[in-house]
């Protein structure tokens, strides 16, 4: 790789091509220093020398306090990191970089510099042996991705600069029909994908490592200790000779001084929102879900009013605005901070407590009904009749939905028992079940022993004073957030107090599969399997027909056919795209079934594996969301200053349907889009890991079976990096119109 870097033909093109040049850094930055310090290279050159020069001359100097202290301070994860920093920024900048390219003098200087650093940068990622970390396992990750930032922001400044940064390109001869805008766009792209991906790999591998069961650091002395000396006398010497060498309290960070974990203290207390002061309380209380039912309530009856007879331009009307700009950042953001908190206070409940007080006879509701698959196919349409009828651009659409939805939670809850409305119908409440897989909160039991002596399950069937369970969760079986709606009816109900909102580790329910309260085994739920693909589906297609090149190649297709509108365009691309995702997503299964030859049921892997898409996919509606929201934050303004304006009441003069400006700028903005997608991809390949260890015993055979998948997982994540860095369509975004 160094040679690749400093002494191919790439280096000769590097003065002609910057797409060239950036190839070659990353090369010097990303490549062979990890590689040169995954070989371990003390040993080796301990060993060239001469044994008496390397007893008395080197090894008195490597145990010298003074050295030992200066090693520390090089070796320590701050200074490695701000050491790449500082080499990236100021080699990047265009006098400098300018500068090498005329001098071969200074561009050597330039690569001993990122390669220094970069040597500096790996160590305490690779740690070679022999070395002691300073920074715990855990740390590792996050070090890697605060680098991957670092690198994002870089790149998109090369990508979406509008002028060449660099004025030796634009004298350069041209190659290949370039011009030099358009090989820095490219330079840039190099440095963002493959930069990124050298970052974002390595740390999901140790974020694995670290959080797989079991999992213990091989240390040098424990590796000499198990090895057979007349299987492995090299390696025994070698380490052999460097105890000769050393004393054992030697703390250079470059020497022989094995790290050790400190012991768990013991078992911690869960966090509990229900036991915080005040908090707790107010959600106790029963009167607090019908005081958030009824604020919500009262906003509905806003939008539908506005909706259905106030202007029909979206950014001019509250049902163009409020749904879709606020409170879809606010859902996301609530699900991933704290647990599916909407439903609690969902206002289309009130009309279903209505249908309870009418009276009516119910029936349970129909035995072959009673799967997710009536749930699919309302969440399809739903995202489906977004895109193809704009409901976002249609007030009078969305006014009416929430009509619709308003009565069909009166008439179905009205007729049946039980929670029906939610646990199979409502698109909403599926997209929240889903989403909530991830959510580091869950109403969960806090001793299993009271649940086991309690006779009467009043969690689940109520009683005198407070009804339970109406999604039938039987807590001492729960298991996750999967239709579990926040209502808190099984803590009200419990005599014991032996339920709360407890703190759980996201996604790791995902991992486990056990007969859960309702639900039953979810590698059995073709169902909420299929669920969980439309959810990643819905989330790369409802943002990529935002973006500017894939609306105008609709636009060109639906005029090359003579389409007189682009709805049958959008409906076979929908189902296209989302026929090409299963075929992916079970092909790659199949593949690594086959290789790894493991003979579990299909149905059951195909099932487990499209639920570890979920972080990846909430990350890129995380991603999507946030972008409407942070660009139109104040969009709500001038909305609520035209409608108290109909009713005669001045707010804050004049309604000015402008943007304010958003609240941190583009570049800002595509870093956390793509530290959004960065840590969505993170967590998805360390659940399918976890997954693939389920099914294979041995590390190859996991690798094994999730390779291919992850490949599917690699393929979404740089098409949701590709949909940010495309210039997006402002979807209900204030014009700079007066009203």
């Amino acid at each position: 790789m160094l040679w690749l870097a400093i002494a191919s033909p790439l280096d000769a093109f590097s003065g002609l091509l910057l797409s060239a040049h950036m190839v070659q850094h990353l090369l010097l930055l990303a490549a062979s220093p990890p590689l040169i310090l995954l070989g371990a290279p003390l040993l080796p050159l301990l060993r060239g020398l001469p044994r008496k020069l390397a007893r008395d001359g080197v090894g008195p100097f490597l145990t010298w306090p003074a050295l030992r202290r200066v090693g520390n301070f090089l070796t320590h994860p701050v200074s490695c990191w701000i050491a790449m920093a500082v080499s990236l920024c100021i080699w990047h900048l265009p006098a400098v970089f300018d500068l090498a390219l005329r001098s071969s003098a200074w561009h050597k200087l330039e690569h001993a510099c990122f390669f220094g650093a970069s040597l500096l940068f790996w160590w305490p990622v690779v740690r070679p042996f022999p070395s002691r970390p300073q920074w715990p396992s855990w740390s590792t990750p996050l070090y890697l991705l605060a680098a991957d930032l670092l690198n994002t922001a870089l790149s998109a400044i090369l990508t979406f600069s509008d002028h060449v940064f660099y004025p030796t390109y634009l004298a350069a001869p041209r190659l290949f029909g370039t011009t030099a805008l358009s090989d820095q766009t490219c330079a840039g792209v190099i440095m963002w994908v493959p930069g990124s991906l050298a970052y974002l790999v390595p740390a999901a591998f140790i974020a694995i490592q670290y959080l797989s069961e079991g999992h213990q650091l091989v240390r040098p002395q424990k590796m000499i200790s198990k090895c057979n000396q007349n299987s492995f006398p090299f390696v025994v010497h070698r380490a052999a000779l460097l105890h000769r060498f050393f004393h054992k309290s030697t703390s250079l960070s470059v020497l022989l001084s094995p790290s050790r974990r400190a012991a768990s203290g013991g078992a911690r207390g869960r966090f509990d929102l229900l036991s915080v002061p005040m908090i707790g309380r107010f959600l106790r209380a029963h009167s607090s879900r019908r005081l958030m039912q009824g604020v919500f309530f009262i906003m509905a009856l806003a939008v539908i009013a506005d909706g259905l007879f106030g202007p029909q331009v979206s950014s001019a009307n509250l049902a163009g605005v409020l749904p879709w700009t606020y409170w879809r950042a606010f859902v996301i953001i609530a699900l991933l901070s704290a647990g599916n908190f909407f439903c609690m206070a969902c206002p289309f409940m009130l009309f279903r407590e209505l249908g309870r007080r009418l009276g009516l006879r119910k029936q349970s509701w129909p035995k072959a009904l009673r799967s997710k698959w009536c749930a699919v196919v309302l969440f399809s349409l739903f995202f489906w009749a977004y895109e193809v009828f704009s409901l976002w651009d249609r007030p009078i659409w969305t006014a009416w939905l929430i009509i619709i939805y308003f009565l069909a939670a009166l008439v179905i809850d009205a007729r049946f028992s039980g929670a029906s409305f939610c646990k199979y119908l409502c698109p909403i409440g599926q997209f929240n079940f889903v989403a909530s897989l991830l959510s580091p909160l869950e109403v969960k039991i806090r001793d299993p022993d009271v649940c086991a002596r309690c006779q009467t399950h009043d969690c689940l069937l109520g009683n005198e004073r407070h009804r339970g369970c109406e999604m039938e969760l039987h807590l001492p079986r729960k298991s996750g957030n999967l239709d579990c709606t926040f209502c808190l009816d099984c803590v009200r109900a419990c005599p014991h107090e032996n339920i709360g909102v407890l703190a759980v580790a996201p996604g790791m329910d995902i991992v486990r599969d056990p007969q859960r309260a309702s639900v039953g085994r979810l590698s059995r739920r073709l169902d909420i399997a299929v669920l969980a693909l439309v959810f990643v589906f819905a989330a790369f297609a409802n943002a990529a027909l935002m973006v500017t090149p894939i609306a105008r190649w609709r636009d060109h297709m639906a005029a090359e056919l003579s389409l007189s509108s682009t709805h049958p365009l959008t409906s076979a691309l929908f189902l296209a795209l989302f026929l090409v995702l299963l075929i992916l997503v079970g092909g790659s299964v199949l593949a690594g079934r086959a290789i790894a030859g493991i003979e579990d049921p299909i149905r059951g892997m195909i099932s487990r594996f499209s639920f570890a898409l979920i972080p990846l996919a909430t990350a890129m509606w995380t991603a999507h969301y946030l972008f409407h929201f942070l660009l139109g934050w104040d969009s709500a303004v001038p909305v609520f200053q035209r409608v108290f304006g109909d009713f005669g009441w001045a707010f804050g003069g004049q309604s000015h349907f402008s943007l304010a400006g958003p609240v941190i700028s583009m570049e800002h903005l595509w870093g956390l889009q793509t530290a959004l997608l960065d840590v969505g991809l993170l967590a998805t390949l360390y659940l399918g890991w976890r997954i693939s260890r389920v099914y294979a015993s041995g590390l190859h055979s996991a690798f094994a079976v999730m390779v291919p998948w992850a490949g599917v997982a690699v393929l979404l994540y740089t098409f949701g990096v590709w949909i940010c860095l495309q210039p997006m369509e402002m979807r209900g975004m204030p014009a700079p119109i007066s009203y």
